[in-house]
């Protein structure tokens, strides 16, 4: 592709002028193609829209969408004024909804139908003046809290609010206008992400337009890709995992496949039907595929590279069965993919070096660098502008406490080798420490979840009876399987340092998690050791000769 204005917005449109029929987004459960030509068109459909109603550069502009073309049409058409998108995570409600409503100060609300009825009583008192609803049809059940919708869909009964469909929403836009007149830049905010809020009222990351696209480009690199690729993503477009992969493809001219959400059991048909290249895998989705049962064909998909996050236990083996390669990265909303292993890793366990134009340091806290092989957080920074997060929305404190001494902190425990190989041990909040000895949760987690019926874990700290901590393991199972923890403690002593090897291990149903899909810690540390299985406990048969010899 020849050089083109990187700004998302204005590169839809050099792609669009180029080849309007190349596609951009498949629609991975219907399998409609929409290109660049229509994405080009929609989003100024949208811009113009949005101009007809009022929004200018500055303006806030909430959204709350599953990801489908008119999450990103709306998103493009928002960015082309200079206002600001900000997605609100579909799986929130209550006091959170309501706090990233009211936190936003937007007066337009864009909403997928199948969320409206539950979310009346948070629009109650709230800023918004406008609400425009994408799919149907219209809901008419009450939202619980007595407000009922009504019938021709034009007021949400109660709030006083105008309600409208896209379609008429989009009708309404005038051609061309002040919305053509602003050119979006590079440090301008391309959207406004709220974080997950585990420890205190989530915060809105101002991610600019310059670090969507490093973001992006470090999930699809150039040098390993081509427009011929696609990349598959089953991720919420309300967050810069699903945002990055439509990004980094048309940096590229390349295609996105588009799943609303990870489905173990559609994935390699999707990858296999739509031949996609590249996908990242975060979290327990790597191990979900992993224990599924293994296949002669496993190897024989089009998917060759997989960005990993964290990289688990067994990735060699991954890689052998799936016939592929792994890479993996550091990354938060906050920053741009700073720390990247590139096509080949260092080893098994590092997620990377410094990538060209950051600098990462690992410091104590007083913000001092720390030797090679110790423990401490990692600080990034930037050689070039707008490459990280501009800030938090309406919380200068937060920000400057984030970026004291010129130095962006990401509360993550890394340790660094003599050959700037990074590695992630934990999250500052969730380290624990036993014996004197620091212990990483994602380390633990990854050797529980080799075992073949487990599915997820998760490692937290409780108190031990005299200083420090225990080990306490959170356990899921694989649909249909059982697990004798003796045995757990046994698959874990044989693949983990005595000191690590957990003392309290518990099967629970489901993990509690955040909207964001993060297992909340804080609520299981909260437990205690509850009803877990002790290691350390006698025996049954031990307890039994006890008695007898006394």
């Amino acid at each position: 592709m020849p050089a083109h204005d990187t700004v998302l917005p204005n590169l839809i449109t050099d792609v669009a002028r180029e080849d309007p029929a190349r596609p951009y987004v498949v629609n991975a459960e219907t399998g409609e193609v929409w290109t660049y030509g229509q994405a080009d068109a929609e989003a100024w459909r949208w811009a113009d829209a949005y101009y007809q109603a009022g929004v200018r550069a500055g303006d806030t502009v909430l959204t709350m969408l599953p990801p489908c073309v008119e999450a990103v049409a709306s998103w493009l058409g928002i960015g082309r004024l200079g206002a600001l998108e900000v997605t609100v995570n579909t799986g929130y409600v209550g006091n959170l909804l309501k706090y990233v409503i009211d936190d936003s100060q937007a007066a337009t609300l864009v909403v997928h139908a199948s969320y409206l009825p539950g979310i009346s009583a948070e629009l109650a008192g709230s800023q918004i003046r406008q609400i425009v609803v994408i799919g149907g049809p219209w809901p008419q059940a009450s939202a619980g809290d007595g407000h009922q919708l009504a019938g021709d869909g034009h007021q949400l009964a109660g709030l006083g609010r105008e309600i409208v469909t896209a379609e008429e929403f989009l009708a309404a836009a005038g051609p061309g206008g002040g919305s053509r007149e602003f050119r979006p830049a590079g440090r301008g905010i391309a959207t406004v992400v709220y974080t997950s809020g585990t420890t205190g009222p989530s915060k809105g990351v101002l991610v600019t337009w310059r670090q969507a696209e490093l973001t992006g480009s470090g999930i699809m690199p150039a040098e390993l890709f081509s427009a011929r690729d696609a990349i598959y993503s089953p991720f919420p477009v309300y967050h810069m995992s699903g945002k990055a992969a439509l990004y980094g493809a048309a940096l590229l001219g390349a295609r996105v496949i588009m799943r609303r959400r990870f489905d173990t059991w559609a994935f390699w048909d999707d990858i296999r039907t739509y031949e996609g290249a590249v996908t990242n895998l975060v979290g327990a989705m790597a191990n979900f595929l992993y224990q599924q049962p293994e296949q002669p064909g496993d190897a024989d998909t089009p998917l060759r590279d997989v960005v990993m996050l964290p990289v688990m236990a067994n990735v060699s083996d991954f890689e052998r069965r799936f016939g592929l390669r792994v890479r993996s990265t550091f990354n938060m909303t906050e920053t741009s993919c700073c720390i990247l292993t590139g096509a080949k890793r260092a080893n098994e366990t590092s997620c990377g070096r410094a990538r060209p134009g950051f600098q990462a340091r690992i410091v104590d806290g007083d913000d001092e660098e720390v030797p090679d092989g110790q423990l401490g957080e990692l600080v990034l920074r930037s050689d070039e502008p707008w490459t990280l997060m501009a800030g938090y929305w309406r919380k200068p404190e937060a920000t400057a406490d984030a970026w004291r001494n010129l130095w962006f902190h990401t509360g993550d425990a890394f340790t660094r080798d003599a050959d700037g190989n990074f590695y992630f041990v934990d999250r500052m909040k969730d380290a624990i420490r036993r014996r004197g000895e620091n212990i990483s949760s994602a380390e633990v987690e990854a050797e529980a979840n080799a075992h073949p019926a487990v599915l997820e874990s998760a490692a937290i700290a409780v108190p031990a009876e005299l200083a420090e901590d225990e080990v306490k393991v959170v356990l899921v199972l694989q649909p249909g399987q059982q697990l004798d923890l003796p045995e757990l403690a046994d698959f874990l002593s044989g693949r983990m340092a005595a000191f690590m090897v957990p003392r309290y291990l518990e099967i629970v149903d489901a993990l509690p998690k955040t909207p964001t899909e993060k297992v909340r810690k804080a609520q299981l540390r909260a437990g205690g050791v509850g009803a877990a299985w002790d290691r350390l406990a006698p025996r049954p048969t031990e307890a039994a000769e006890k008695a007898a010899g006394s």
